[in-house]
Parts: C-alpha cells; structure tokens; sequence
C-alpha cells in the first residue's frame, strides 16, 4: 500500500495540473455514480486508456471504479474487439499511448498471445480486453455489481 500512494504523488507531481477535468474528460453516461464523483486527479490515467481504446474501435468500454470494494486496485477498464487482431491492436494502443503520454508500464501482461482475453495490470487500473465471447463468459460487470459503473458510449462506427 504504501509502494501505492508513493507512486500516486510521483504521478502527481509529473503531470501538469489538469484546469476543469470535467470539460477535458471523454462524455460518459454512469448508470451507478455521477461521473463528478469519479473523475478525480486519480483518473487520469484510466481517461488516457479509454482514449486508446476509442482510437482502436474498442467496443463496450466499461470503467468499474473498485476503490470502495477491493484493495489490489482502483478501476477495471474492461472492453471488447471484434476478433483476435483488433484485441492485440488495442493492447497495443494502450500500452504505447501510456509509456508515450504518462510514462507508465504495466507490471504485467497476460493473454496477449491469444487474444481472447488480454489482461495488463498497471497497478491502480486494470485494463481488460476480451473477445466477445469470453467478454460473455466471464461478465466481470456481474462479478463486480456493487462497483460503480461508468459506461462510455461508442465511437461512430
């Protein structure tokens, strides 16, 4: 926990201060929490995911903010491509746009090989990408049901 909060304030202190985080923030319709309530300095990071994935035509972008029910992180950002290909195109996305943007490297990156379900572990957010089918398998949303849900709308198609 405290390898946690030490890496918080050294993000903290990197970035510049954001001026009106709401005006800057991707659109997001919640179904459990007003978005005011998540978009705190802590969510920087997750908002630069959900920009990836949009660019790469994530679908069902989820954000699950776990901060009042776990303690092995923050937020699930969870979606799902079409195939294998754009799944790996995603992770990809991700990962380039943080080590670009914030500087930041996953711990860990599981599944990538196979594509069905990647899982990259940044520590205070997890991003998940599935495939539609595993994505219907797991259903993290229903493990997760007392999390507060933020769903992001779909890009144009």
């Amino acid at each position: 926990m405290a390898t946690k909060t030490a890496a918080k304030k050294a993000v903290k202190t990197a970035l510049p201060k954001k001026k009106a985080a709401a005006s800057k923030a991707p659109k997001l319709e919640s179904e459990s929490a007003p978005v005011e309530d998540v978009l705190q300095e802590d969510s920087y990071a997750w908002e630069e995911v959900v920009k990836a994935i949009q660019d790469k035509q994530g679908r069902k972008i989820r954000v699950l903010d776990l901060r009042d029910i776990t303690s092995f992180t923050d937020f699930f950002i969870i979606t799902n491509g079409t195939n294998i290909r754009q799944n790996m195109a995603i992770c990809d996305e991700v990962e380039g746009r943080l080590k670009r943007e914030l500087n930041d490297r996953p711990s860990s990156i599981e599944g990538y090989e196979t594509g069905e379900w990647v899982l990259m572990d940044y520590g205070d957010y997890i991003v998940h990408v599935f495939s539609e089918e595993k994505r219907a398998y797991y259903d993290l949303e229903r493990l997760y049901r007392n999390a507060k849900l933020i769903e992001i709308p779909d890009g144009p198609e």
